[in-house]
């Protein structure tokens, strides 16, 4: 034990040399420029939505705000309660999508990457052929409405997203990573399909239902078409489209003032949009890092397996 000790010490304390001190300062060098530079960006959204209008449209964008003005988040925040039921209605069908999503698409990964399914290769053809044909817009429109009678529904928006064939293709990688002898020796001491599931596979999918999770999160998050298509009672609207809602409100409010001859110069406009983005993306600004360890463990999986 002594002499492994006296062994890995010296590792401890290897000196490097001037070229790999060079090179780990480039490197970090580098690493900073483009962690600033996509900050940018961010910045320039925050300080937009704080600036002016007329500001704005003379001056443009600026790190800091020229004219600070908080009148895009007054229109915004007008009637508080839409804004915080919109936020309650988001963040039910995230959850609910969410969950419902992961639950479906590790299920059918599970069952199409099992070697003793018969049918498997099969299933997997009919899974890839409706990412090259579907049936379009109307005869989902007319399906939903007319069939399933989803009209004015919380089920007409989370359904939709429920399922995507790219996401079942990732999982069946991340399932594929799984030993196959792990399920035999389970199946072989009594163990039924959903304890092996739940008690053996799930377990060890974190990294993929991490990915696939956040995939399905922004995906309902940002939706605001079908709620466009389906949905007719505001108190139903998902926060995209209630602000989407907000801003057609105020074009054309702008438009008719235009028309009647009335000034409306510092009626927001392009920092209305920011504040909305401001809006819309902060939860999801703030879930990021608690998943970002098993997301980028997920991606680094599903390129190698891939």
């Amino acid at each position: 034990m002594a002499k492994t000790q006296e062994i890995q010490a010296p590792a401890h304390k290897i000196k490097l040399s001037t070229s790999s001190k060079v090179f780990y300062v480039i490197c970090y060098t580098v690493v900073l420029l483009v962690a600033i530079i996509c900050l940018i960006p961010f910045l320039l959204l925050i300080s937009g939505s704080f600036t002016s209008e007329q500001w704005i449209r003379f001056h443009g964008l600026g790190l800091i705000p020229g004219e600070f003005s908080t009148e895009a988040y007054n229109i915004i925040f007008k009637t508080p309660m839409r804004i915080v039921r919109a936020y309650g209605v988001s963040f039910l069908i995230t959850g609910v999508g969410t969950v419902l999503g992961l639950f479906i698409t590790t299920l059918t990964a599970y069952v199409i990457s099992r070697k003793d399914f018969k049918y498997r290769n099969a299933l997997s053809f009919f899974f890839y052929f409706t990412t090259l044909f579907n049936g379009g817009m109307v005869s989902t429109y007319i399906y939903y409405i007319q069939y399933l009678h989803l009209k004015d529904s919380f089920w007409a928006l989370i359904l939709p997203g429920m399922f995507n064939v790219f996401y079942l293709l990732i999982m069946r990688t991340f399932v594929t990573s799984v030993p196959f002898a792990l399920i035999e020796s389970a199946k072989l001491d009594g163990a039924g399909e959903w304890r092996i599931f739940f008690q053996i596979v799930l377990p060890l999918l974190k990294s993929g239902l991490a990915t696939i999770g956040l995939f399905l999160a922004l995906g309902y998050w940002n939706d605001w078409y079908n709620a466009m298509l389906y949905m007719n009672t505001e108190t139903k609207y998902p926060l995209q489209y209630m602000l989407y809602a907000i801003q057609q409100q105020t074009q054309a409010l702008a438009q008719i003032a235009s028309q009647a001859g009335i000034q409306v110069q510092n009626l927001p406009s392009t920092s209305l949009k920011l504040a909305m983005a401001v809006v819309a993306t902060g939860p999801i600004v703030i879930l990021y890092p608690f998943v970002q360890k098993y997301f980028i463990a997920g991606i680094t999986i599903g390129s190698v397996k891939g």
